[in-house]
């Protein structure tokens, strides 16, 4: 999901369609303990801890931590009144993200299109303003827990500002003196902007939520993998791959499938009060080794990926690299097996992916380091052994 580089085309197009999105604007995630989740994710992760609006802001009802690395942006928002929403969805769910937020030119009629188009309204339209801009948002909800904001923004606060460390938003301040920021830039985990973002569902509940993207938000299919696409011996799921218009966003959306035991979806569900949501975020780097290295120097928990996989990898990402007139992976091989990577590839080219393990007790939220050679697929040739190794995990926790 990386920003648009024509903005004068894409104003443009906005004049006849205001679900034109313009970049992830933000990632907003409900935490228990916004303070303690800042430190884990610049810790684990290499965030920077950028700025704060709390009680010392004037925010009676929340705290929020905005944390950044390239062009991700996360939100950290923790509850510190009972009327939160947060304070029941928490209790529920646990830890997880809430928002996905698309900028756009106007929230507002952002809004509005979303309603004519069928959606339902999360919240109406608000502004935050001063004396240097506005930041203008509005809310439709999605499957389950989880609502997309549009987010327009002027002055100080708007995009290119944003993205040149200026304030997320009126009452928000920097953060001083956080000693992991200094320590972050020093050693950086490469991550550069959200490249996908993932939802689970319930059983015959995609195809709803595909129509929706289409109906709503003026998404289109972009891939589509049934069971026979990723399976194992024991479990499966069906997923498709919806995109913006321009092919910016990016949101598949999975739902079990019948399988002898249980599948990774319907574990999630039932860790999740049985409500859809975002199973993981993902996050692309251009040097996949390097980001691995450091985040596993770090503490990351990352799916260990069994010896055997490496024995046929390289024939067979070679062997379609080839065939479709594509160099050869030029990543050291003996590297990408002792950091456990996955590989794939496609008639685009390949690509190198690995997954954490869930961020927090519950086997809910999970994060994907991605890094793309020109393939824009989503590692199909690997899913088998990744859900091997997902089965692995859900045995130990008494879940498969």
């Amino acid at each position: 999901m990386a920003t648009l580089n024509s903005p004068n085309k894409e104003s443009a197009r906005a004049t006849t369609d205001p679900l034109t999105l313009i970049d992830v604007d933000h990632v907003r995630f409900f935490v228990g303990n916004a303070k303690q989740a800042a430190f884990f994710y610049a810790s684990a992760f290499g965030f920077q801890v950028e700025q704060i609006n709390d009680l010392t802001t004037g925010s009676r009802d929340a705290a929020q931590y905005l944390l950044t690395q390239g062009n991700i942006r996360i939100v950290l928002e923790t509850p510190l009144a009972e009327s939160h929403p947060a304070t029941a969805e928490l209790t529920r769910h646990g830890d997880g993200i809430k928002d996905v937020a698309f900028t756009v030119f106007d929230a507002t009629k952002a809004w509005e299109q979303a309603c004519r188009n069928g959606g339902t309204s999360a919240y109406q339209p608000r502004t935050l303003s001063d004396n240097q801009g506005t930041v203008t948002m509005a809310g439709i909800q999605t499957y389950g827990r989880v609502i997309h904001s549009f987010v327009s923004r002027t002055g100080a606060y708007d995009l290119p500002a944003l993205k040149q460390g200026s304030l997320f938003a009126p009452n928000f301040r920097a953060v001083e003196n956080f000693s992991l920021n200094a320590f972050n830039r020093e050693h950086p985990c490469g991550l550069k902007y959200v490249d996908h973002c993932v939802g689970n569902v319930e059983l015959g509940k995609m195809n709803h939520w595909v129509k929706w993207y289409e109906d709503v938000m003026g998404f289109s299919m972009f891939k589509h993998f049934d069971e026979k696409d990723i399976s194992t011996e024991y479990s499966a799921l069906m997923s498709k791959v919806m995109a913006s218009g321009n092919h910016l966003i990016k949101m598949p959306i999975n739902e079990p499938a019948e399988g002898k035991r249980k599948s990774q979806v319907q574990e999630y569900l039932e860790w999740h009060g049985m409500t859809p949501g975002i199973q993981h975020l993902a996050l692309r780097t251009d040097d996949e080794l390097s980001s691995v290295a450091q985040l596993r120097s770090r503490g990351v928990d990352f799916l260990g990926i069994p010896e055997e996989y490496y024995e046929s990898v390289w024939n067979r990402v070679n062997k379609e690299l080839t065939a479709h007139g594509h160099s050869a992976v030029k990543e050291d091989h003996q590297r990408v097996r002792d950091l456990g990577i996955l590989v794939d590839a496609d008639d685009e080219g390949y690509l190198l992916q690995l997954f954490t393990k869930p961020l927090q007790d519950r086997p809910t939220l999970f994060f994907e380091i991605i890094c793309r050679r020109g393939s824009q697929s989503f590692g199909k040739g690997n899913f088998k052994a990744l859900f091997e190794s997902l089965e692995l995990e859900q045995s130990r926790r008494g879940n498969l």
